[in-house]
């Protein structure tokens, strides 16, 4: 199943011998990915370290979808008490909605304590050992763990090492960051404070998010976004009924194919903004605050993977569907042997519960028990108000495949605005979009806007993973009145095409 590398500093490095092994499994980095393979790992019992540097818990925990989540629950609060037509068609007159900034991010804040520390009580329990410093590869089954404070450097030693070191917000050239007028997710998760005016660059699920937040609160917002469309990485039929509520009905002034050349910190902060084809300059702005949320880029330069023989694109490590790690991203490379890598330093789809789950199926296969991921069935969401969701292959690629096997593509679409709950909850803005096999309907993925959208994904993300056809869905039963009915319609319609 693996073949050594053929370069020299992999041939030349020392293998311990497996009595001198002081751990069955290192794991380089404690995010949801580290975690869950450290701590699947000592529950079956192996010998299992976990090495970690910063916070435990990585960046979902304490810089990314944890307590983002929280400042999104607690806007969204705000932003359902402010909406006087809304709660007018109940009947409801509230007074002036007031809020606490401060109380706001101690709530996140808190949150991220809370889970931290769960965490950490989870791998202590389970038997993990958890080093706390910085770690390295040096050479096959080796770790150097260069201590927090006193900077002494340990080796040690493992039958496996799994690399979760995660990823860092990406800083494009041109923008200077200081961490208060111009910041990334990382700084702007503390809430610090609100900027009268903030630009936000990008319209991926990061600035959408923080854009629901801002706007929520008060603060007036201008999106760029270089491409010729805002939300480019959404489905397009998503995008045109999410943009008109989560942009163009609020505060937010969306400029599409300009890109910010410049950025300078300061009061004000100054963008100089180029036309993206042409990069002739368009206008200079001046505004409170800048967040950059232009995407992410894998934390893998100090891992001296040089010692194992692999080289990287772009700073992902190449990994097969196995979470083994490969000599290089081209075709036909060579597993390294003993070397896994799981979350988003792999590049797969960045996600927490995609990292997660590559940990467990890493571990499987150092267990024994052989196991590849499905990424077509894991889930993703964006947490606005209302909510976006998906899973399986986007339009196009569908498109694609049914030309590449021969099938016909169907596409149906079921609407909030006709399901008992939604109009209960004067929330019937929404749509799902399932795409499907004609000829044997399975369910090939999904697309929805709505409210708890991230919810109802779930239960396609299952379909998906069984590959079940729309005829077998079409018979289950949902409860009466829930959202979920809004994907049993969906199934229903699907199922009269299959084979027409």
């Amino acid at each position: 199943m693996t073949a050594t590398p053929s370069t020299p500093a992999a041939a030349a490095a020392p293998v311990a011998a497996a009595n001198d092994l002081a751990f069955d499994v290192i794991v380089i980095g404690a995010g949801y990915g580290g975690f869950d393979a450290a701590k699947h790992g000592a529950d079956h019992g192996l010998r299992v370290a976990i090495v970690e540097s910063r916070d435990m818990g990585g960046t979902c925990v304490n810089r990314g979808c944890v307590p983002s989540k929280a400042l999104l629950a607690a806007s969204g609060r705000v932003r359902e008490l402010a909406d006087a037509d809304h709660l007018a068609g109940f009947g409801i007159h509230a007074a002036p909605v007031r809020f606490e900034r401060q109380k706001i991010a101690d709530h996140a804040a808190q949150l991220v304590a809370t889970i931290r520390a769960n965490l950490t009580k989870a791998l202590e329990r389970a038997g993990v050992t958890i080093l706390r410093g910085k770690g390295r590869l040096e050479g096959p089954q080796r770790v150097v763990v260069r201590e927090s404070g006193s900077g002494i450097e340990r080796v040690y030693s493992a039958r496996e090492v799994i690399v979760a070191t995660g990823s860092d917000p990406f800083v494009p050239p041109g923008i200077s960051t200081d961490g208060r007028t111009v910041f990334t997710s990382d700084e702007a998760i503390n809430l610090e404070w609100l900027p009268r005016w903030i630009t936000i660059i990008g319209s991926g699920y990061i600035g959408l998010e923080f854009a629901d937040v801002y706007t929520a609160l008060g603060c007036e917002v201008t999106m760029i976004e270089a491409l010729d469309r805002v939300m480019p990485t959404f489905d397009p039929d998503i995008t045109k009924i999410a943009a008109r509520h989560l942009i163009d009905a609020r505060d937010i002034d969306a400029r599409t194919g300009v890109l910010a050349k410049t950025i300078t910190p300061g009061c004000p902060v100054r963008i100089e903004l180029v036309d993206m084809a042409t990069k002739e300059p368009v206008e200079t702005l001046e505004v409170d605050a800048v967040l950059v949320a232009t995407g992410r880029v894998p934390v893998s330069k100090d891992l001296n993977l040089a010692s194992v023989g692999v080289e990287t694109s772009r700073g992902f490590l190449p990994v097969d569907e196995t979470m083994r790690v490969l000599a290089s991203h081209e075709a036909g490379a060579a597993v390294v042997p003993h070397l896994w890598a799981v979350g988003d330093v792999t590049g797969k789809m960045m996600l927490a519960h995609t990292a997660a789950a590559q940990g467990a199926v890493a571990i499987d296969n150092i267990l024994g028990h052989e196991r590849r991921i499905d990424y077509r069935s894991i889930p993703a969401a964006t947490f606005t108000h209302p909510e976006i969701s998906s899973v399986g292959l986007s339009e196009a690629d569908a498109k694609t495949l049914a030309a590449q096997e021969g099938f016909e593509l169907g596409t149906v679409r079921s609407y909030f605005k006709a399901n008992s709950k939604a109009l209960a909850e004067l929330e019937t803005e929404g749509l799902m979009k399932l795409l499907f096999r004609k000829d044997t309907g399975e369910v090939l993925g999904a697309h929805l806007f709505g409210l708890h959208a991230a919810d109802l994904i779930q239960e396609i993300a299952n379909a998906v993973a069984r590959r079940q056809s729309v005829r077998q869905l079409a018979h289950e039963v949902h409860t009466h009145p829930t959202l979920s009915e809004v994907v049993e319609v969906a199934y229903k319609q699907a199922a009269l095409a299959v084979g027409a």
